[in-house]
């Protein structure tokens, strides 16, 4: 059985091992792939796995042996599934490993925005702290939580768990589903107008779809209150990030904490990068090594269970 990982570096930088799927037949491993080579590398192949190299109809159709495509991610998009299921290609995902340290993050970057740890320890190491005249300081307003308002926009796994730990903080919480999922008993679920209008802090825990794509634009983002945070570990997409890093600029959103953006790696121009109060991640909430060591282990079972039969985590 020849596999192809197109793309294992961002899953496997070296701290990880291949010697599970190495087990299940002759495993070619690529760190990056360029989509030039795409064809090439995988033109034998019976299984591809895939991170963020996108097979799209063209590749699939000009891979003839390819029975398998296993998706190293939740999210789906970067492969035509339309395509896939009309050449008899399965394909599977891994569908839970980074709710922790997802949700985590979105914390991280919620008490970097209201306490701004990371300025003020690189303020004390460049001596302003040795230089002040009281015995403490703080130059940028530090806010506490307790009390305050989280809205979660999405109550799948990663937003339970992100609103768990908001209100393990002393927060009230609601939550909007877009796709009527239920939320957990603690949080009071609301309409997203409402959602918008009485938080303090907003967070996206949801996929990006054609419903969902640019949610927060100009109009929803006159609804949120004067100086409220947003937070957006989910997909770049959901914003319409002109509109998000014009509202940062004038004010009217105190901050942003994100981790991903609409183009990754994002241009140098692009206007979130220079945004009053916008903190920026480069996609990373996922990416801590026991989440990556469970997305391994899913993925390789994933294989084992298609060459066994019984395929599992199947989305086409």
């Amino acid at each position: 059985m020849k596999i192809v990982v197109l793309d294992g570096y961002t899953l496997n930088p070296g701290d990880l091992r291949w010697d599970a799927l190495e087990s299940l037949g002759e495993v070619d491993i690529h760190d990056r792939t360029p989509l030039d080579q795409v064809i090439k590398r995988a033109s034998r192949a019976e299984i591809v796995l895939t991170n963020k190299v996108e097979l799209s109809g063209r590749f699939i159709k000009e891979l003839p042996f390819l029975k398998y495509i296993g998706v190293l991610a939740t999210g789906t998009n970067v492969v035509d599934l339309p395509a896939a299921r009309g050449a008899g290609i399965l394909v599977s995902n891994v569908p839970t490993y980074g709710t922790s340290s997802v949700a985590q993050a979105t914390i991280a970057l919620l008490l970097e925005l209201t306490n701004h740890v990371g300025h003020h320890a690189r303020s004390v190491q460049e001596s302003n702290w040795s230089r002040n005249p009281d015995w403490c300081y703080w130059e940028r307003p530090l806010l506490e939580l307790d009390g305050l308002t989280m809205g979660i926009v999405g109550a799948g796994r990663i937003g339970r768990a992100a609103a768990k730990i908001a209100a393990a903080l002393g927060m009230k919480v609601s939550a909007y589903s877009p796709s009527g999922k239920d939320a957990p008993s603690f949080v009071q679920k609301t309409d997203l107008e409402s959602l918008l209008r009485e938080s303090d802090v907003v967070s996206l825990h949801c996929p990006l779809t054609p419903e969902t794509a640019q949610l927060i634009n100009a109009e929803k983002l006159s609804w949120m209150k004067p100086g409220a945070l947003l937070l957006n570990t989910s997909r770049g997409g959901l914003l319409d990030e002109q509109a998000v890093a014009d509202a940062l600029n004038s004010g009217r959103l105190g901050g942003a904490g994100l981790d991903v953006l609409s183009k990754e790696p994002p241009p140098q121009d692009h206007p979130l990068l220079r945004a009053k109060n916008c903190i920026i991640t480069p996609h990373q909430a996922w990416a801590t090594r026991a989440a990556r060591e469970r997305l391994m282990n899913v993925a390789v079972e994933n294989v084992r269970a298609f060459l066994g039969g019984k395929p599992q985590n199947v989305v086409s």
